[in-house]
């Protein structure tokens, strides 16, 4: 499912506009995305947590030349499923 589909779907449920429910799609995305950005979780109880993590810097090497390549640290989004979500897909 797209974002567009989302707010389609979303405006037919609710009885709006399509631009309305794409406004509120992009605020919900926009608001993760921010709190996120600010380096805290979001949870969505039955749903799952979307958290940040620190990855370290490390060495790798490039695959066409075999040379070492230091690989920088970075933060990164995560996504932790929620056990109801889980077990909801696994049936």
């Amino acid at each position: 499912m797209t974002k567009k589909e989302l707010s389609e779907k979303l405006s037919a449920e609710f009885e709006t506009s399509k631009v309305e429910a794409e406004k509120m799609v992009n605020f919900i995305f926009d608001t993760i995305s921010s709190t996120l950005v600010s380096r805290e979780e979001v949870a969505i109880a039955g749903f799952g947590k979307f958290v940040t993590s620190e990855r370290a810097a490390r060495e790798g090497v490039n695959p066409s030349t075999g040379a070492k390549i230091q690989i920088a640290a970075t933060t990164v989004a995560k996504f932790k499923v929620a056990k109801q979500l889980k077990e909801a897909v696994a049936k």
